[in-house]
């Protein structure tokens, strides 16, 4: 710690110095050390981190794959989407059922009337009994507190029974920046149950026939 020294005459006319321990009045910092730790505590708690959810499919264990069956699924209701290059957006509505004779693929894009446009019209019921609850809401027709309306609409969701169950899956082509695109949609248009998939080698083939890529090209590239 620092010394103050000062200068005192002795007897005899004689200089004498003078040791003196400093002295800081430390209490303008414990005021400032309790705001400081107010304003950390505020900003943490304002500033959170956002979360995208994904939905993917569990991993099962080997006896387990054995004993489950796989889910049944309405087919009408599986809307597979498959991201392609160059923005593009491939879908066809059921599953393959014929290697030799697959369905036609639909192809769209990322603007408001594409992949938007089609995933409200499947989901429209659902789409629309959420919008008028949180208009509800909003109007004071509905009491309800503000943080349990995200639950609310979650339960609306799992006990929909006619919205589409979308399969998202991605050509070798495409791009990260289109995953994020798709789950952008798929919040905006409120669907329930989308998962992201493999794409088979059939899907594959049905990509590039739309494409018209020919094997031969495909090889060279």
């Amino acid at each position: 710690m620092a010394e103050i020294i000062q200068e005192e005459k002795g007897k005899g006319g004689k200089k004498k110095a003078k040791k003196h321990a400093p002295h800081i009045d430390m209490t303008p910092m414990v005021d400032l050390m309790c705001l400081l730790i107010t304003f950390f505590m505020l900003t943490t708690a304002f500033s959170k981190s956002k979360v995208m959810e994904i939905t993917l499919p569990e991993k099962l264990k080997d006896k387990d794959k054995k004993n489950q069956e796989a889910p049944r699924i309405a087919k009408s209701r599986t809307l597979n989407v498959i991201l392609g290059p160059d923005n593009k957006i491939f879908y066809y509505t059921g599953m393959v059922e014929d290697p030799k004779n697959p369905p036609v693929l639909q192809v769209t894009d990322f603007s408001p009337t594409g992949i938007r446009a089609l995933l409200l019209e499947r989901n429209k019921a659902l789409f629309n009994k959420i919008s008028q609850f949180q208009a509800d809401v909003t109007a004071g027709k509905i009491t309800i507190p503000r943080d349990s309306v995200a639950s609310a609409v979650r339960k609306l969701k799992n006990d929909d029974d006619t919205g589409p169950i979308v399969l998202i899956k991605a050509y070798k082509a495409s791009n990260y920046g289109n995953f994020v695109d798709i789950l952008d949609e798929m919040s905006i248009v409120g669907i329930a149950r989308n998962t992201f998939v493999d794409i088979n080698w059939i899907e594959e083939k049905m990509v590039e026939t739309a494409l018209g890529i020919t094997p031969t090209s495909a090889q060279k590239k």
